[in-house]
């Protein structure tokens, strides 16, 4: 399977790609840490359905010291004992955001004010960030079938 499209071959994809990637090197300061993030990518990953940024992000996490148990069960979280109440937060404020259109209201106040109560308003807004961020990679990778499974860690630093 090929890419039905390189994104960094036409110079009009890589105007707009560039800024994205841009984006994605602000929030390398963000005050969240960096292994909540990654736990929020993969799982608005798995929801998008995007094989190239589960195939990233799952090899980045495990390579920086994250545990094959927790990386495993991102996509039961709910019922999973291996991840703290913060965390927790992150992950359902991320698959709100994700799934926008499901929910018919958005994100409702009870999971911002759940997110609020472990994170001060500057997290939240590196929160919302990597959210929205994470979706249009996945977005982006899914319209043109990304292949998944060749990437080697360290290779989009």
């Amino acid at each position: 399977m090929s890419a039905r499209l390189d994104m960094f071959g036409s110079p009009a994809a890589t105007r707009f790609w560039k800024h994205i990637i841009a984006a994605n090197k602000a929030l390398a300061d963000s005050a969240v840490p960096v292994g909540t993030r990654e736990l929020m990518n993969i799982r608005a990953s798995q929801i998008n359905g995007c094989g190239a940024c589960l195939d990233m992000h799952t090899k980045e996490t495990a390579a920086a010291g994250e545990t094959a148990l927790r990386l495993h069960l991102v996509a039961a979280w709910r019922e999973a004992t291996v991840y703290t109440d913060a965390e927790r937060a992150a992950l359902e404020l991320t698959e709100y955001g994700t799934r926008l259109a499901d929910a018919g209201q958005g994100v409702p106040d009870e999971v911002w004010a759940n997110a609020a109560k472990h994170y001060d308003d500057e997290q939240l807004a590196d929160l919302v960030a990597q959210i929205a961020l994470i979706n249009a990679f996945n977005r982006g990778n899914v319209i043109i079938r990304q292949p998944s499974g060749g990437y080697q860690v360290g290779q989009a630093h």
